[in-house]
């Protein structure tokens, strides 16, 4: 999705690496939260939320540029387009490109992959999720990459089973 967003070979590969620390916050949130096999109520969401800053802080004291660059992902992929996401409310292009490509790459997975909360989804249900979330949660020019370039992700995906 990088490559095809139009970052270079370089930062695309970058991004590979970087974006799997994404959750790295989560190491500080209740295990009964994290392994809850329903819906989380309010209050719950409210603890699991600052795993973004959490991760953010983690990363950001590091000296390299690759970690910083996991930092940014870290504390930025749970900002929403429309700019009603967390842990900041950015908006737009003031959310980094790593994150938003995250965010969509993240969902996607998340919802083709049994969790300990919910089944895995049905391609159509997911392709429509998707959909609905554009110009909300998702950038919509990643969205339109993303879905002209569809079956190309599932078949990644499929090499990532649960």
């Amino acid at each position: 999705l990088a490559l095809k967003a139009g970052l270079s070979r370089k930062d695309a590969d970058l991004l590979r690496r970087v974006s799997l620390m994404h959750d790295v916050g989560k190491m500080e949130i209740p295990d009964y939260i994290l392994s809850k096999p329903d819906k989380l109520t309010a209050e719950e969401f409210e603890l699991i939320k600052p795993h973004t800053t959490i991760g953010y802080d983690i990363l950001a004291k590091s000296p390299e540029a690759e970690i910083k660059a996991a930092a940014i992902v870290a504390g930025q992929h749970h900002e929403s387009w429309d700019g009603s996401g967390y842990p900041n409310g950015l908006k737009g292009e003031e959310i980094h490109i790593f994150a938003r490509i995250t965010a969509l790459a993240d969902v996607f997975d998340s919802l083709l992959h049994r969790r300990a909360y919910k089944d895995k989804w049905p391609v159509d249900q997911v392709v429509e999720s998707i959909k609905e979330q554009k110009e909300r949660r998702f950038d919509p020019r990643l969205v339109e990459i993303f879905l002209e370039h569809f079956d190309e992700f599932i078949e990644i995906n499929k090499s990532y089973p649960d």
